[in-house]
């Protein structure tokens, strides 16, 4: 992972942005469960969508972890 991203002359931490991508995303994923249907199969609906984001975050910041400085 990355130092530090630069947006304007604004410096972001690399985990701000993965993380807002990775809510962008679980809300996009919720929507189409929604509509396919899979909710009905859960008893609990916010704890998997808690669940969904720390995947995405998680699988995220393992994608982009090649990014950063080499050691």
């Amino acid at each position: 992972m990355i130092g530090e991203v630069s947006i304007g002359g604004v410096f972001f931490p690399p985990l701000l942005l993965l993380g807002l991508f990775a809510l962008a995303l679980t809300g996009v994923l919720s929507r189409l469960f929604q509509i396919v249907g899979i909710y009905r199969f859960v008893a609990y609906r916010p704890l998997v969508d808690l669940a969904l984001f720390v995947l995405l975050l998680g699988l995220a910041v393992l994608l982009t972890a090649h990014l950063g400085p080499q050691s």
